[in-house]
């Protein structure tokens, strides 16, 4: 193909993405230059009371419970979530499949299973789940950011939608993600870039920054996003949601589609984004519940354990010690992030849990071992995709217009900074043996805190940012030193909310001695007016494998800073 006819098959299918749409479903756009959309959906007039009653119901125990006794039909809320989702896409250009026909067929054929049986279909009986555009459903393109997979539908569900399908969930959109999926943020040729709802000169962060922002504009109950480097947590925490990054197979990642395919020593993973708790719980207890290792040769055969949820190796949660990484020895945080720690460390200290300094242990080490494994192809999977089309390797996030000054202007993938050599066979065996060696290192290190916690165990967790900024420009999104290092030791994590950046209270910081040129290019874009009002999240960090445990200690968080009184 030549350029012409690469960019000619991304205007089609553009297009034909507008004409899914239904007429009655367009609102009149805001200005553009208007930051924060998030009342939007409540003002524009296209959902009834009802259906905003429906939507704005983030508790997902809730929809739930009210699905499965028939109170609200699937097809109402799945209409009601279609139409807001709709309204989100129009605000936020985070959708890539859109089939309404489909989607409220199976609500349908839900709601008749329940009105002749009595009983819900499943454990996620009736409610609409969205789905990252890398999680195949038959007879849909799974794009996935390349122009070259326009036009080449799946030839059947990937195993987590098989599953979804089992539980009585409702799959009804795809979200948009990055080309490559190797970045913090969320832009490829053929759907065009997402924005942040909260304010849309911002960042919704990637890979999966479709559903942030989606979800963050309630546009539908529970996401599903995945993460390699940082890709669930990073927009979760830039949109305001939980978020959870399990550890590597413990969910089916089998016949989704993905970048790098065949690199296994960094295994990308699956993970729900929320509104709520409760949507992260009841996702992976259904999933788990499933026995996802009968469909997926790679899944973990681990049930869901009932004892580690209920935290019987952590006191059962009570006077439990956290650990507080305030920095990792590679990019200082922003001041917002400082505050929402301290924030932390107070209202678990109210709560009577100790909370004592976690001390980087081989942070830079490890996340060059990553970086490495990343590179070892030198690009050469993302090139082949692009060149079967012809379309251009994405080399920046910044937008053509109102871009925002960014001296440090290049992909936090080493691979597109075209900073790498190609590896032997040799050389990235070496990295798999130094990365065994790194997490062993690290494992003992957080062993060793039992001397110090006064609980007889080791640090119970350990909370930290999931990025040193709250969302941030277009463009500007180069940091994943707090994400990556979870992802090489596969550390199970959560993202959870705790404030909103204040101009007044997180006043910028005076020069520190900078580490990196990518530190003090991300102390100097700190601006307490520009980052004003944007959520701040942080990531709750467990163990391997600890995904019950992560659950209930994040519970255990998030109802210490909602009871805080500062």
């Amino acid at each position: 193909m030549d350029s012409t006819d690469w960019q000619t098959l991304c205007a089609e299918r553009k297009k034909q993405q507008l004409e899914s749409i239904p007429k009655e479903w367009l609102i009149p756009l805001p200005p553009r230059k208007q930051g924060n959309v998030l009342d939007i959906p409540g003002t524009c007039g296209l959902l009834s009371e009802r259906e905003l009653e429906i939507t704005n119901t983030t508790d997902v125990d809730t929809l739930l419970g009210r699905l499965a006794l028939g109170q609200w039909s699937s097809v109402e809320v799945t209409t009601a979530f279609y139409k807001r989702a709709i309204i989100a896409q129009q605000l936020t250009n985070c959708l890539t499949e859109i089939f309404i026909e489909k989607a409220l067929a199976r609500a349908k054929e839900v709601d008749d299973a329940l009105k002749h049986t009595g009983k819900p279909v499943g454990p996620l009986h009736g409610l609409p789940i969205s789905l990252k555009d890398q999680f195949c459903i038959k007879g849909m393109d799974t794009i996935m950011g390349y122009a070259a997979w326009i036009g080449k539908p799946a030839e059947k569900d990937c195993v987590l939608v098989e599953i979804l399908y089992d539980l009585g969930a409702v799959p009804f959109v795809r979200t948009n993600v990055p080309q490559t999926l190797m970045w913090g943020e969320t832009y490829n040729h053929v759907f065009g870039r997402t924005t942040n709802p909260w304010n849309r000169y911002m960042t919704p962060g990637g890979s999966s920054g479709g559903e942030g922002a989606l979800v963050a504009l309630r546009g539908s109950p529970l996401g599903v996003g995945t993460d390699i480097g940082g890709s669930v947590r990073i927009p979760a925490a830039f949109c305001g949601l939980y978020g959870l990054r399990p550890s590597y197979e413990r969910l089916p990642y089998c016949n989704a589609v993905n970048a790098q395919e065949g690199q296994e020593s960094i295994s990308s993973v699956l993970g729900p984004m929320t509104n709520s708790l409760s949507g992260v719980r009841r996702f992976t207890k259904a999933i788990i519940d499933a026995k996802p290792w009968n469909r997926d040769p790679l899944a973990v055969r681990k049930p869901w354990n009932g004892r580690e949820y209920e935290l019987e190796e952590h006191g059962h949660g009570l006077g439990m010690c956290f650990a507080i990484m305030w920095d990792n020895d590679a990019v200082k945080p922003h001041p917002p992030l400082v505050r929402a720690m301290q924030l932390t460390k107070a209202a678990l200290e109210a709560a009577g849990h100790k909370v004592i300094d976690w001390i980087p242990h081989r942070h830079l080490e490890i996340y060059r071992n990553a970086e490495r494994i990343f590179a070892a192809d030198e690009g050469h999977d993302y090139r082949t995709e692009c060149a079967k089309s012809g379309e251009p390797l994405i080399m920046t996030m910044r937008p053509d217009e109102d871009a925002h000054h960014y001296p440090l202007d290049q992909p936090f993938c080493a691979v597109l900074r075209g900073d790498p050599v190609h590896l032997t066979a040799y050389e990235l065996w070496q990295l798999h043996k130094e990365k065994r060696m790194l997490r062993k290192s690290h494992l003992d290190y957080w062993e060793a805190t039992k001397a110090v916690t006064g609980t007889g165990r080791p640090v119970d967790a350990i909370i930290a940012p999931a990025v040193a900024t709250a969302a941030c420009p277009h463009g500007t999104n180069s940091d994943a030193f707090w994400t990556t290092m979870c992802n090489v030791l596969d550390l199970t994590c959560s993202v959870f909310p705790v404030t909103y950046a204040d101009k007044e209270l997180d006043k910028k910081a005076p020069p520190h001695e900078f580490r990196n040129s990518e530190d003090e290019v991300i102390y100097n874009m700190y601006d307490p007016e520009l980052f004003h009002g944007l959520p701040v999240c942080l990531q709750l960090i467990g163990r391997t494998l600890e995904e019950e445990g992560v659950i209930g200690m994040t519970e255990v968080v998030d109802k210490a800073i909602k009871e805080f009184k500062v």
